[in-house]
């Protein structure tokens, strides 16, 4: 299954930026600060998927139901992601190629056929929750009928994704302007919920799990947090700055990326707190125990005002809209990556949009259809990490960035953690308890 004797041309991909000639500066402070800004902005794309509409329905439910009890769960979902994350970049700089480029030059093509439909799959499944996520958000704000929101989610989505062709820098700047959207709302939730940040400083540091159904939700808040196809996008995204550089320029790339993700991620991971929080301060303050998006949303109101509602609706509609852009860029990384298909990037992204579009015309439940979302991408996720793991361990493939020990057992641990409490997310859910 493995090519051991494959060893990757010299040289990365490039495009006509010229992002190599930064390595060439003499180091002053501010010549600093532009080379960082020149970095940040992948790390902001991928962040979208842990801000998505299913990162919603776990924090809101566990925030209303268990109090500030889960808040460490989002700490340590972010630790996890903030590594694989930087895995996945790696993995992009040292060789020139993204996660599914490298698995169709290193795996056999049997197994490449495998990985592509599971990954299809999850694309699909991760576009079902993200699409669903604004077109929900479309109806509860502006009272849009769910068929016509899901065309207006559809249509503002391929127009984003369409300005793609002015440059990924623009794309950038899209998805961290609807990240600022959802962050402004976020703060003007937790402004208006007056939390009590004592407890929920204390549950971010002490791990507790008061039941079995706290245990269902956390594992939820985990699946909802570790994405596969934000493992394959960022070592796609990673290239339009890995022009043609030496070995050392690689590591200095890596270092601005991952400095680009501890940002990114640690803002993922204050919105995903602020939800817990903000629940637990307005539900579970008030015996209520949130089931449903709409729900939250039709409560909110009454109890914190219109202008709380209103900041929910929009942090929803920027959820959906930018993490449905994500998942249908992840889908044409992954469908020319593992087994080489040349198809129309719009027809790709039909074909990751087509299920969610699909769920709304036939009028089936939303919040049902998310959650077998969840379950569908916990069967994935194994099939994004363990090659990424796999690939990163060989010097052969990834020259001077080749894991060390260490990364190499941290990844594995995480692995089997990841894959461990999916295995019980599906259990809980054929078993009812979802």
């Amino acid at each position: 299954m493995l090519d051991e004797s494959y060893i990757p041309a010299a040289g990365s991909q490039t495009d006509s930026l010229g992002f190599e000639k930064i390595f060439t500066r003499k180091a002053q402070p501010f010549s600093k600060v532009q080379t960082l800004l020149k970095f940040l902005g992948p790390a902001f794309i991928v962040s979208v998927a842990y801000v998505d509409p299913g990162n919603f329905a776990t924090n809101i439910s566990g925030g209303s139901k268990f109090n500030y009890n889960l808040v460490w769960v989002i700490l340590w979902s972010n630790l996890m992601a903030i590594f694989l994350q930087s895995l996945s970049a790696k993995l992009g700089i040292a060789t020139g190629y993204n996660l599914p480029q490298m698995c169709g030059k290193v795996f056999s093509r049997k197994a490449n056929w495998g990985f592509w439909v599971v990954a299809e799959i999850a694309a699909m499944a991760t576009n079902l929750a993200e699409f669903l996520g604004c077109t929900l958000g479309l109806y509860l704000l502006f009272r849009i009928p769910m068929a016509w929101a899901g065309l207006i989610t559809a249509f503002l989505t391929f127009f984003i994704v369409y300005l793609g062709k002015y440059g990924q820098r623009v794309l950038e700047a899209v998805i961290s302007v609807l990240v600022a959207v959802i962050c402004v709302a976020y703060t003007l939730e937790l402004f208006l919920a007056k939390p009590d940040w004592a407890q929920a400083g204390l549950h971010v540091l002490m791990p507790s799990l008061p039941n079995g159904e706290a245990v269902m939700i956390a594992v939820g808040m985990l699946g909802a947090t570790v994405m596969p196809h934000v493992i394959y996008l960022h070592s796609q995204l990673v290239q339009q700055r890995n022009e043609n550089l030496t070995e050392q320029q690689k590591k200095k790339h890596l270092k601005m990326e991952r400095i680009d993700i501890t940002i990114a991620m640690n803002i993922a991971f204050v919105i995903n707190a602020a939800m817990v929080i903000v629940s637990a301060a307005v539900f579970y303050k008030n015996g209520m125990a949130v089931e449903t998006i709409e729900q939250a949303h039709q409560s909110l109101a009454p109890l914190l005002g219109a202008a709380s509602s209103g900041a929910f609706g929009l942090a929803l509609i920027a959820s959906g809209l930018s993490s449905s852009v994500v998942g249908t860029m992840a889908g044409t990384t992954i469908m020319q990556g593992f087994v080489g298909l040349k198809i129309s990037d719009n027809i790709t992204r039909l074909v990751t949009m087509l299920p969610a579009m699909l769920i709304i015309i036939l009028g089936i439940n939303p919040m049902q259809a998310l959650v077998f979302s969840q379950v569908v991408l916990s069967f994935i996720l194994p099939a994004a990490i363990i090659p990424m793991l796999l690939i990163t361990r060989r010097k052969d493939l990834m020259g001077s960035l080749v894991n060390k020990s260490i990364t190499n057992i941290a990844g594995w641990i995480i692995a089997g953690i990841i894959i461990a409490a999916n295995v019980v997310l599906l259990v809980l859910t054929f078993g009812g308890g979802i």
